[in-house]
């Protein structure tokens, strides 16, 4: 009876650690986000408002 609550918390604390671990790895991740001047689709979608702007003056 003893063995199976020893083995059971043995789990939960690694578990614990690993949820743990995993979530402060997550957070020092450092993202990065491309400058809008290298952005093809923003031309893009200038150009379609451009084209729209013409078509109903």
């Amino acid at each position: 009876m003893y063995v199976v609550a020893v083995i059971c918390i043995i789990i939960v604390i690694v578990v614990l650690i690993l949820a743990v671990g995993t979530t402060s790895k997550a957070y020092t991740y450092k993202h990065t986000v491309d400058p809008l001047e290298n952005n093809p689709h923003l031309e893009q979608e200038h150009e379609q408002e451009h084209n729209q702007d013409q078509n109903k003056a």
